[in-house]
């Protein structure tokens, strides 16, 4: 009879145990493990006690074990969401289908002025969501590492480096990179960039943006900006009326929105005398009334991606973390065009 004598954990320092070693260590299928964790019909009594001695003996998922191991399993999968942003609402959607796809459920975590990033995440974990999307996160690495230590989380959309977090993110430098390349393609020299805020993603596209620019012996006109239409509009009161500003890169779909109803507002046309870019190809980019330049961010792929990082932690498939950076796509529309000068 094989020994089926399960060996000590790894020391500190050693890689996790994963469903790999749960299954060679109980002489079954690493199909047949994932089954009896989940809690599955079909393993046997006696296989079902067998696997699950040697999960513990293992010290697989020792942090989440109690509540795999007593099958009080939720299958609920927690994404915080910021309502206004376009773009989240567009990734929950994807994000929903996926999930419903892969057997769980979703619980929505809003962010609003009155219960910020903090509480919505801390709401998520009481109702007991068993692995954790954030879209965009704002608070601190050291914050976010102290809430999320003992839940699989996986960031959408901005650059975090902690060891237990998978990342799924466009590359918001090509995205940028490819604006500012096409803009200078159309002849203009003066190119402005409104920015995002003081949050990590704004900071990865002004510096993608500064970056472009140098690139092409250009001089680099930052303008404080925000998420909404409004910080677009409020950022022209920056804009050196004889700085000979001939295009603008918004940090995203809205304040490029907010630009050109302000620059429309002020007798300016757009494109003809100012050319317009935003970020995220939102439904409002889409418009024949706007018709915006933007960058894709392939929703449905980073939503499929996040998704299959979460499940892949809760059914054991891997525990290292994976980053993925996807590649972004500049669509080009009628608010663009030849420079003036």
């Amino acid at each position: 009879m094989a020994d089926h004598t399960a060996p000590t954990p790894p020391r500190p320092g050693r890689r996790r145990p994963t469903i790999l070693d749960v299954a060679a260590a109980a002489g079954v299928s690493k199909g047949l493990v994932s089954k009896v964790l989940s809690g599955s019909a079909g393993p046997s009594a006696a296989t079902t006690k067998r696997v699950l001695a040697v999960a513990e003996r293992l010290g697989y998922r020792k942090d989440r074990n109690a509540t795999l191991l007593a099958k009080r399993r939720t299958r609920l999968i927690g994404v915080t969401i910021l309502p206004s942003n376009l773009y989240h609402g567009e990734l929950a959607e994807e994000i929903q289908s996926t999930v419903d796809a892969a057997g769980y459920e979703t619980v929505l975590g809003a962010m609003t002025a009155t219960h910020d990033e903090r509480r919505a995440i801390e709401t998520l974990i009481d109702f007991r969501c068993e692995a954790l999307l954030l879209l965009g996160p704002t608070m601190p690495e050291s914050e976010l590492a102290d809430l999320i230590q003992d839940v699989p989380t996986v960031c959408v959309g901005r650059p975090l480096d902690l060891p237990n977090v998978d990342v799924v993110r466009a590359d918001d430098q090509q995205g940028i990179s490819d604006v500012v390349d096409h803009l200078v393609a159309l002849g203009h020299r003066r190119i402005a960039h409104v920015d995002g805020g003081p949050g990590p993603i704004s900071a990865v596209r002004r510096d993608a943006y500064q970056a472009a620019v140098l690139r092409h012996g250009l001089e680099a006109v930052v303008l404080p900006g925000g998420l909404t239409e409004r910080h677009g509009a409020e950022a022209l009161r920056h804009l050196d009326s004889g700085a000979g500003v001939t295009a603008i890169v918004a940090f995203n779909d809205r304040t490029a929105l907010g630009l050109i109803e302000a620059l429309e507002s002020g007798g300016r046309r757009v494109p003809a005398d100012v050319s317009v870019a935003g970020f995220d190809d939102s439904l409002m980019a889409r418009h024949p009334r706007m018709a915006l330049t933007t960058v894709s961010q392939l929703p449905l792929e980073q939503a499929r991606l996040a998704v299959q990082a979460a499940t892949d932690r809760l059914d054991g498939v891997h525990q290292e973390r994976h980053e993925i950076l996807l590649p972004t796509r500049l669509i080009v529309r009628g608010s663009t065009g030849l420079s003036p000068r």
